[in-house]
């Protein structure tokens, strides 16, 4: 027996770590792991002692005798990566840790703002550090924690979500303190959290969904996929949005997994939702109502260039309830990979030009229908008057390669998947320009001038960009957790005023109803027991003041 690794690969990474043969690829030291898509087990190599199956945070490892009909694929996938791949050096030992700190004073105290998997992780590495005793404060604007974990990951993604148990078993380390509904900015400002703590680092993501910049942009019916992915996952500023949902067809701009996230939720039997999902009510209330039988999802470049993941498409194909539609001749541009140029990124490419050939092959079954277009451009959403209101009624695309040649689609709603940006943190410099904190090797600097900030770090999204899987960010917190050890122990931190005593008096000062870890967990508790009396695994809550309330009972 072999245990293979499936869809909900999350990269992060912990089976390599505890794999004893060094079977599983790419690890974090291979040169292709940042352009994986996911890991791979080789079969001739696994002695079946099953170490990684605990160690997956995503519920992603299964025994080849287990594993699931609809996951069956991963057999061969799996199999093929080390075919392709062919010999891979045995990983060097890992560089020494740098020397603890002696004498001591006081802990190293930092303040993580921001608690997505990206604030969670370099948490982690300073707490477990042996160069310092550390404090840790993780701060966040919500009363929740777990950011794109709970509000991003797409809610019948279930094994991804189960990373929070990880999340968790960090938060209840000794040396981490939690601060939620707490908000960098209006409660408190960066200059207060640097009385407060020797650092910060700034672990806030990317929230905002980028602008096309057409006409009819801003229409009813149209919207950034970081307002629609947050709409149905239930996060507090966008349970309103009240997304059009009556059209027979929506249009989704971009093929990222992203894209696809929303084109199933979009097609899926909400029937199905109920039992295998943590969807908001709201929007599982509204998407049973949803007239939409068919999504298209338009890529501006070929196929060759699609950013969606090959085992997010095949769930897609592999859903007796969607049919996949693509066009033989979008497909041109597909072209086999040199022998020579064997690494996990071309073996990612090669797997999915096989998917889509075999979906432009297939023939419909007459179900709903997810269509793919390749190499058309977005040049306007057209509209129509309903009740008096403008909104959105179709979107007119250019093709990519003769901009001349336009031609439209009737849609009532127009999703944007085209990509995230950071919002500026009031008090640190930020590059507009490319939507994220400017930095140098996490440590955060001034795009105007390139000089460091004063004890201010980043990781994560809002330090790289919207790049990456949850596991990506374990890799990118080691980076600013090492600058930021080693600014301390050469002395480059001033010692803060104060401590956790008086930075909890400055906020409850100013009347911040602070969320804290065991507020936290009667909130998850409250929303398990609710799933579980319907047959759900949670069910969420979504208003600010309530999920304070319920956090607040004894």
């Amino acid at each position: 027996m072999t245990f293979i690794i499936t869809q909900s690969c999350c990269n992060d990474a912990s089976c390599v770590a505890v794999c004893p043969v060094d079977c599983i690829h790419p690890a974090p030291d291979d040169p292709d792991f940042a352009t994986a898509e996911m890991l791979y087990i080789n079969p001739d190599e696994c002695i079946d002692c099953g170490a990684c199956v605990p160690a997956c945070p995503v519920s992603a490892v299964h025994a080849d005798s287990e594993l699931p009909e609809h996951l069956s694929d991963y057999a061969q996938i799996n199999a093929d990566y080390f075919t392709w791949v062919g010999d891979i050096p045995f990983p060097a030992a890992p560089p020494p840790a740098g020397p603890k700190v002696q004498d001591q004073a006081a802990p190293l105290r930092v303040a993580v703002v921001g608690s997505g998997p990206s604030g969670w992780f370099v948490a982690e590495e300073l707490a477990a550090t042996r160069r310092a005793d550390v404090e840790i404060t993780v701060i966040d604007r919500l009363a929740t924690p777990h950011g794109l974990v709970r509000h991003g990951v797409a809610p019948d993604h279930l094994g991804t979500k189960d990373s929070s148990v990880m999340f968790d078993t960090i938060a209840r380390h000794k040396s981490t303190t939690v601060r939620l509904n707490v908000n960098v900015g209006s409660d408190v400002t960066h200059e207060e959290l640097l009385e407060h703590h020797h650092a910060v680092v700034y672990a806030t993501g990317a929230a905002i969904g980028r602008t096309l910049g057409i006409p009819g942009e801003d229409l009813p019916g149209s919207y950034s996929a970081a307002e629609f992915v947050t709409w149905y996952n239930g996060q507090p500023d966008y349970v309103d949005l009240a997304p059009a949902l009556d059209h027979e067809r929506a249009v989704i701009i971009g093929n990222g997994n992203v894209a696809l996230d929303m084109a199933r939720l979009l097609l899926v039997n909400t029937d199905d939702l109920h039992s295998s999902s943590d969807m908001a009510p709201h929007a599982i209330e509204a998407l049973a109502a949803s007239g939409i039988q068919e999504v298209v999802l338009v890529g501006r470049r070929g196929p060759e260039h699609a950013a969606f993941t090959t085992p997010e498409l095949m769930a897609l194909v592999n859903n007796p309830g969607i049919d996949v539609i693509v066009d033989p001749a979008d497909l041109a541009t597909l072209s086999d990979v040199d022998d020579s140029e064997r690494t996990a990124g071309t073996y990612a490419t090669s797997q999915k030009a096989a998917l889509l050939r075999r979906v432009a092959e297939s023939t419909p079954s007459g179900g709903k229908r997810l269509v793919l277009k390749f190499g058309l451009t977005p040049q306007a959403l057209l509209s129509q008057e309903v009740l008096g209101e403008d909104r959105v009624a179709g979107i007119a695309l250019a093709h990519t390669s003769d901009p001349s040649k336009v031609e439209t689609i009737d849609a009532g709603l127009v999703l944007r998947a085209t990509g995230y940006r950071s919002t500026a943190i009031e008090g640190v410099p930020f590059d507009e320009q490319a939507g994220r904190l400017a930095h140098d090797e996490g440590r955060v600097t001034d795009p105007a001038t390139g000089s460091l900030v004063a004890a201010t770090y980043a990781t994560g999204w809002v330090k790289r960009g919207p790049t990456g899987v949850i596991g990506t960010n374990r890799t990118c917190a080691v980076e600013t957790a090492t600058a930021l050890l080693d600014d301390y122990y050469e002395g480059r931190l001033p010692e803060p005023g104060g401590n956790q005593e008086t930075f909890d008096a400055l906020l409850t000062g100013r009347g911040v109803a602070i969320v804290d870890l065991v507020a936290w967990k009667r909130l998850d508790s409250h929303e398990r027991a609710e799933g579980k009396a319907l047959g759900r695994p949670r069910l969420k809550i979504s208003d600010l003041e309530e999920q304070i309330r319920i956090g607040a009972e004894h």
